[in-house]
């Protein structure tokens, strides 16, 4: 007499499509993942840029010394047009240098913006300011108004 074995020897179609599923819903998390981790870097590469022009600045105004005070009021946004590499300049001549070649490190971040502001007492206030976010802003301002979705990067020094 044969002895008929009723036991499952493979896999049904049912347990392949939810081991499938399983599988899937991991590869759509890690693609996530690397979608997330791909806007993270590109916006520590900007705030990294971002800290790297407002000391050069800093380093600027440091240097120029005499005209300390008169770097108040520099607004990238206003243009800037003074070479001083290959010619003799005054001190104020290069102030102007010096926001023309900021102005143009700025212009490197997306919607970038640098303003510097009197920052009392005898202290200057350099903003670099980026559309971090990347949804085409161009505002004018820092803080924490969520009508300006600026990142910003300050530093204060003083004289």
């Amino acid at each position: 007499m044969l002895k008929i074995s009723r036991r499952q020897q493979g896999v049904s179609l049912v347990e392949s499509l939810i081991a499938l599923v399983v599988i899937s819903i991991g590869l759509l998390g890690i693609a996530a993942l690397q979608i997330t981790s791909m806007s993270e870097s590109s916006s520590a590469a900007n705030h990294s840029q971002a800290v790297w022009i407002a000391y050069n600045m800093s380093d600027r105004v440091r240097a120029n010394d005499d005209q300390f005070a008169n770097y108040a009021g520099i607004d990238t946004s206003t243009g800037y047009n003074q070479e001083c590499m290959t010619l003799d300049c005054t001190n104020a001549q290069m102030l102007i240098a010096d926001a023309a070649d900021w102005a143009n490190m700025i212009g490197a971040l997306p919607a970038g913006r640098g303003i510097i502001t009197d920052n009392a007492p005898d202290g200057l206030l350099i903003s670099v300011m980026w559309d971090d976010a990347g949804t085409g802003a161009n505002g004018t301002g820092c803080g924490p108004d969520p009508a300006v979705d600026l990142t910003c990067y300050t530093v204060v020094i003083t004289q």
